[in-house]
């Protein structure tokens, strides 16, 4: 079976290989790898490291410690959960 992540993009690759299974042939299923635009990964880490800094000098401090005592409950949740 041909999984989604291996399926092409591009049309005319993709009506190939419906052909492929159609008739019974040997379909070549490897992973379409993509190479990262190196100045758009720069850009994008550079807001990463921003934004959280940004984000805890707006906040006030009652708001931040109700943002972090939802997310230790949401993972005590999940560790409930699990061991049931």
């Amino acid at each position: 079976m041909i999984r989604r992540k291996h399926m092409p993009k591009d049309t005319n690759q993709l009506a190939a290989m419906v052909v492929k299974l159609a008739t019974g042939q040997p379909v070549e299923a490897e992973p379409v790898e993509r190479e990262k635009d190196p100045n758009a990964v720069a850009l994008g880490r550079k807001g990463g490291l921003k934004g959280g800094i940004a984000r805890k000098t707006k906040l006030p401090k009652a708001r931040r410690s109700e943002i972090a005592r939802k997310a230790v409950q949401a993972r005590w949740k999940k560790s409930r959960e699990s061991e049931r």
